[in-house]
Parts: structure tokens; sequence; C-alpha cells
């Protein structure tokens, strides 16, 4: 006769702090030391070390439209260590319970994912504080020092920190002095890392940004900074590399051989909205050329890295932007193109002139629309051009890389019905993520009818994912310690190295007859005419 069973007790119900928990050390384990030395810098899916993320600036537009949305993902997804917590640094006074109300707000503004999850925004709530601060006085800081090491013993924040700068660019040196006053920059053997986060516009022009990264560098090593640029943040941009360097059937005909010219197009539906007083002191080429487009160029042209560990991407980077042939001032008065749009419609709805947006000057000089004609001088790319363009007020918001490959060397099919259009290969980075190739292909039929055909894969259709935003994944990146998507120092100066003379040939030349593209159109007719005269002509978005 079997003797009875004797019942086994369930175990019980694991609390939402304690499967955190689990998740979060089960996670960690998975080291970027324990992998093959070839994959590091290639971010899996880990957790970060328990810390501090101090985020100043906490009060504006940024930090709610993007940065809080993007930590309330982190921690939702469980990709942050139960052992976090966030102090809100700004000068505006709050208590904590106002300030998580505010942030509640925001979060449910401009999260991608909605409705929130109450279970995890309870918890996050709990780890944020707020800390009135004057980034310009001693007994600030020395407060925040102290609270730091008050959350290390609460929290087992363990002496992590991590600084993001979501502040005016004018206010970065005196914030990184008083970091480095009270020893905040410090990475004492076992006392934890400490990293600084800074955002765009990084300087105005060559020279401002050799200051800021020397004032940085008085603070900072260069491996504790991460200056942040969102676009390399976007999925699509990420993947650029892996269709770049993952597929074998590309990497022969990416170089001068086999491509005609390469078109990189950054348009934006929208206006200044209520950034005109900002936009004065920027304008198209600082926003965007300096950084966004010249990145993307240097992702298209880079030549193969040895592996993708930060520092491996960078330097082939580098390599593109010095290659850069440096515009003199016939360059800038032939091949680049400024606009600024006037009044007119944009998708349905009246759209006012760039003058006549709050806080801009009636009669402004500055430029909302940039295109250019640029060479790299190097064995891969030479004579072969690459035309950037940024604008405001286009008639859609969309981001796009399109390699145009050569026409074939002797037109076979010219008496059949149509004539084959080059081939194109376009990666869509937004708002609908994917990537198209153009060819010929015969119409079926008793004749010889050649169309052009797309084969497009669409990000969303194939993979029924949601692609995290572009701040979490730099943000996490930046809590990791991967700078792999971050441009270093001597990176920065390269690029401005490039719109420096650009930005001081304009000045010495009278600006065109502003506005001069209608609100709804692709920009200045100039820009179409500097494409003609090279005998092509921009891609239809």
């Amino acid at each position: 006769m079997s003797p009875a069973r004797v019942p086994v007790p369930e175990p019980p119900a694991r609390t939402a702090r304690q499967l955190r928990e689990a998740t979060s050390s089960a996670l960690r384990r998975r080291r970027a030391d324990d992998l093959n030395p070839l994959r590091r810098g290639l971010r899996l899916e880990r957790v970060p070390d328990p810390c501090s993320f101090v985020l100043f600036g906490a009060t504006g537009d940024l930090a709610h439209r993007k940065v809080m949305p993007a930590i309330y993902q982190l921690w939702r997804t469980n990709l942050l260590p139960a052992e976090f917590s966030l102090v809100a640094v700004a000068r505006r006074p709050y208590t904590d319970e106002a300030f998580v109300a505010e942030v509640r707000a925001s979060v449910e503004a401009h999260s991608r994912v909605q409705p929130i999850d109450e279970d995890a925004w309870a918890e996050l709530a709990k780890r944020i504080t707020y800390q009135q601060l004057d980034f310009g006085g001693d007994a600030g800081f020395d407060r925040l020092s102290k609270r730091l090491d008050e959350l290390d013993a609460e929290r087992g924040t363990a002496g992590n920190r991590l600084f993001y700068l979501a502040t005016q660019p004018s206010q970065v040196t005196e914030i990184v002095h008083q970091l480095g006053r009270v020893g905040l920059d410090h990475e004492l053997r076992g006392a934890g890392w400490r990293r600084v986060v800074v955002e765009k516009p990084f300087g105005r022009d060559y020279e401002s940004a050799r200051r800021l990264n020397h004032e940085l560098a008085k603070v900072f090593r260069e491996s504790q900074v991460y200056r942040i640029d969102h676009y390399l943040g976007k999925e699509t941009v990420r993947n650029l590399l892996v269709f770049r360097f993952g597929n074998g059937i590309f990497e022969p005909v990416w170089n001068r051989s086999y491509v005609d010219h390469v078109q990189i197009t950054v348009a934006e539906s929208l206006g200044v909205e209520s950034r005109g007083a900002f936009y004065e002191e920027t304008g198209a080429s600082r926003d965007i050329l300096q950084n966004h487009l010249l990145q993307l160029m240097t992702l298209v042209a880079m030549e193969p890295p040895s592996s993708f560990h930060a520092d491996a991407l960078r330097d082939q980077k580098l390599q593109v932007l010095r290659a850069i042939t440096t515009p003199d001032i016939e360059h800038v008065r032939h091949d680049v193109v400024r606009g600024q749009y006037g009044s007119g419609w944009v998708e349905g709805v009246a759209a006012a002139g760039y003058r006549e947006e709050p806080e801009v000057d009636p009669e402004s000089e500055t430029e909302t629309y940039v295109a250019g004609r640029f060479t790299i001088d190097d064995w891969r790319w030479s004579g072969v051009p690459f035309y950037l363009r940024a604008g405001k007020r286009l008639p859609k918001r969309a981001t796009e890389i399109a390699i145009q490959f050569k026409e074939v060397p002797l037109p076979l099919f010219r008496d059949s019905n149509g004539d084959p259009a080059p081939n194109v290969l376009a990666m869509r980075i937004q708002p609908d993520e994917g990537i198209m190739l153009r060819f010929a292909a015969k119409v079926p039929g008793l004749g010889l009818d050649v169309r052009t055909v797309n084969m497009d894969f669409d990000y969303g259709t194939s993979f029924a994912v949601d692609s995290p935003d572009a701040y979490e994944t730099l943000i996490l990146d930046a809590l990791l310690g991967d700078a792999s998507l971050f441009t270093r120092a001597d990176e920065v100066e390269a690029a401005w190295s490039v719109v420096t003379p650009i930005i001081e040939g304009w000045a010495t030349m009278l600006a065109p007859r502003f506005p001069n593209y209608a609100a709804g159109t692709f920009g200045p007719e100039a820009a179409d005419e500097l494409m003609q005269r090279d005998g092509r002509r921009w891609r239809r978005i």
C-alpha cells in the first residue's frame, strides 16, 4: 500500500518588488564582460548597476516630454534596477508630491505606451525626489552631495550616479564646475561610477565647442562624458549598422565604383513652435546640419569597424568627418543653400511665416532650411557627392537616407516601353521606418515592357513590435556605460570644422531675400538648382 502523500504547500506569491529584484538579478548576470569580446558594445537586454539618476532642468520641456517618459518606460519593462533613485533638480520651488504629480501628467501625455501601468508607476514614484537648487550657488550643490550619500545608504544605490543636464547650454559649465567642486565627479575605487550626459547644441561653432570640451575635461574624464544626439538612438539609425555590416550583399557595391550619389533628408512639417528665441540663436545649420545630418552621413560612409566597441565605432566616424572637404567661400556660395519659410499651407492648415512666429525678429535672417553638396576625400567615396538637406515647414515630416546607384553601362532596353530609373536603396528613419530597394523588372506580357518596381520592407509589419523611443535607448546605454551611440569630443569638433566655415561664409555675404520658400513646399528653388547643375534631382519623399 502506497504511503499517503503529504501535501506540499504552494510557494507564497512574490510581491511586485520581489519580482523586479529577481528579474534585475537574473538580467544583471548577463554582463558584457561575460560575452565574447567581439560582441562587446552590442547592448543586450541587461539591467544597469544600482544608481542615482540626477536630472538637472527637471521642470523643463525636454525633461517632461522626453526624459521622464523614457525613464518610466525603462522602469515599466524591468530595465532599471530595483535599487534606483531619481533626483530631480531645478530652480523652481516644489515639494516631492507636487513634482511627482506633474511628472505623472507628463508621462500620461507623452509616453508611447498607454494607459499607464499603475503598479509600475507607483513603484517608480516612490523613487523620485525633488531638490530646489540654484545652479550658480554653492549651498545647493553641498546639499545635493549630502542627499546622494543618504540615498546610497537608504536605497542601496552604491555610489553610482548619472548626471543628466537637460538645461540651457549656457548652464552646462557652471553645473559641471559645481559638481567638480563638491567631488561628485570622483570615481574612487569602491565608490561607484560617475557619468554626465550633455544635451545638444554642443557649442555654437568650432571655438566654442573646443572651449566647452576643455571645461568638461577640467572635471570629468572623456570616458565619463556622454554627448547625446537623439537621432543616433532611433531604431532605424541603429539598424543601418546591422544592414551594412551584417549582410554580405551590399558592402561590395557600397563605394564610388557603384554609387552615383547619396541624399540625406531631415524634413519637418512643424515650424519653430514656441522656440522662436532659441531658433534665432541657432538656425538650421546649428540645429540639424552640424549634428543629425553629419552623423547620418558618417554612418553611411564609415569603414567597417574592427568591433562594435564604442571607440572602434567612433574612430571610423571621425575619419569620415575629417575627410569631408572643408568648405571655402566659393563652396559656400555655390554649393550651400539657405532658406527661410514664409506663410503657406501645411497638411491643409494655414501656417504663418517664420518672421511672424513669437519671439522672432520681423526682419530675421536666420535660416530655417539648409541644403548642401559635400564630398569625402578618401578611396571609398572620392568623387561621390553627398547631398544633405533639412528644413522646417516642409510638406511632411520625414527622415530618409537614399543611395542612388550608377546607371547600367549599356542601356539594352532603351527601345522598350519605359526607361527604367537607376537603382535606389532608401532607408526611412522616420516616421514610417523601413527600407526600400528600387529596381527594373519586365511587365508580364508578350512584349518587352520594362518598369521600375519597389521591394519594400516595413518595420511595423515585419516585426509587429513597438520600437523603443530614442531616449529610452540612449538613457539605458548611458546607465550601462555603453558610449557607442554618443559623440566624442574630437568627433564634435570635427563636425564643427565642417559647419563653421559655412556660418562664417554667410556672415560675409548678403542674405537671400527671405522668405524664399512657402510653408508646405520642399524648400527654395536654389536647392533644386543645386541638384540640377549636377544633372540630378531631389527624391520625392
